[in-house]
């Protein structure tokens, strides 16, 4: 069976869940049955390799990502159509134009809603509510509808009233065997004490709630913040940096893709601080949840539900700041909780679970 993977920036990858999810199943989710081709865009590898991990790869002359996504989608599709047997969609952008594939295709269409797009504040009046147009294409053409948070799913049900197959993305993949010199080398790299910050990863976008975040550990200078994102990538990123780099408790670092790095500087936080407000399970969330770090976490249904309530939670500057500055919090408590529901069972929650991805492949 040819499997398409579109919707991504494609592998290698480097940031973001559904590159993460595409990387991790060509490389774990193999068969002789599967045959896999990703499309990826050709703005962003300068390095092309024609086959990854045993996967075809597929190039579009267009970014991934931003306006141009949508025009990305729409050309992999018509592409997968004439070389594929099963098409799975990685986010609705390109779903508008489902209503004319169906009309030259009847490829297996698996359509992954990994969050409510919408209702991003970085998108304009015209173009949430062609993505709300373009989620109900999704939802009405494809075949089955993957979802990664109960949330997500419930929305789509009441929404829509339509079921979906609930697949949580894995965090397993962080983790890493690090040596205690290459360890303190990579902090000392980094210029931070072990267990002396707080921790924060995302894309730079107002509702991952960054401006919060900021604003909250510029008025406790005590405590310290490494935050790590693609800041030069929008105005609102670059507003960022020039208002609170010259916080000398700030450390606002440019993207990390390397994973022995990244797995130090998680395991070594003090708390992960995670702004998400817009997505279902985000990858970030869950791969910090495999160290067993306390995680304070914007309050919004999809974190409390990857949590398992078991994080703290603010909805501003101010519940942060209180937080962070509450020396009655049992952290240690809660860093408890983690090691104890890792052990009890929710490793394999957060792990690729290949079992439910071979049975939505393999649906009829």
């Amino acid at each position: 069976m040819k499997v398409a993977i579109i919707g991504t920036v494609g592998v290698p990858a480097n940031y973001g869940g559904f590159e993460t999810l595409v990387e991790q199943l060509v490389r774990h989710n193999k068969s002789d049955e599967l045959q896999y081709a990703v499309y990826c865009s050709k703005k962003s590898y300068n390095d092309k390799r024609w086959v990854y991990h045993g996967a075809k790869t597929e190039y579009i002359g267009l970014n991934a990502n931003g306006v141009q996504s949508i025009p990305y989608d729409i050309i992999s599709l018509i592409r997968a159509a004439r070389k594929s047997d099963v098409i799975l969609v990685l986010g609705v952008s390109g779903c508008a134009f489902l209503p004319i594939f169906r009309i030259f295709s009847k490829r297996r269409l698996i359509i992954n809603i990994d969050g409510l797009e919408h209702r991003r504040d970085k998108w304009g009046k015209w173009t949430r509510r062609f993505l709300k147009f373009s989620e109900k294409q999704a939802v009405k053409y494809g075949d089955v509808i993957v979802t990664d948070n109960q949330g997500i799913t419930d929305y789509v049900k009441a929404e829509y009233g339509k079921d979906s197959q609930l697949i949580a993305y894995g965090g397993d993949h962080v983790l890493q065997n690090i040596t205690q010199t290459d360890a303190c080398d990579i902090l000392s790299q980094y210029g931070i004490e072990p267990n002396y910050y707080s921790l924060a990863i995302c894309r730079i976008e107002p509702e991952n709630n960054v401006h919060i975040i900021l604003d909250a550990f510029s008025r406790t200078p005590e405590k310290k913040l490494m935050f790590i994102g693609n800041w030069d990538r929008s105005v609102y990123g670059r507003n960022m940096v020039e208002k609170y780099s010259e916080y000398p408790n700030i450390k606002i670092q440019s993207a990390v893709y390397d994973l022995k790095a990244l797995h130090v500087l998680r395991s070594n936080c003090e708390y992960y601080v995670h702004g998400h407000s817009a997505g279902g399970t985000n990858p970030s969330l869950v791969e910090a949840m495999f160290f067993a770090k306390p995680i304070i976490a914007f309050d919004c249904i999809y974190n409390r539900e990857s949590t398992e309530d078991k994080a703290e939670y603010f909805s501003s500057g101010d519940e942060l700041l209180q937080i962070l500055n509450n020396d009655t919090m049992d952290f240690d408590k809660m860093q408890k909780q983690w090691l104890k529901l890792l052990i009890d069972g929710i490793h394999g929650k957060l792990s690729l679970d290949n079992m439910k991805i071979c049975m939505v492949l393999n649906h009829k």
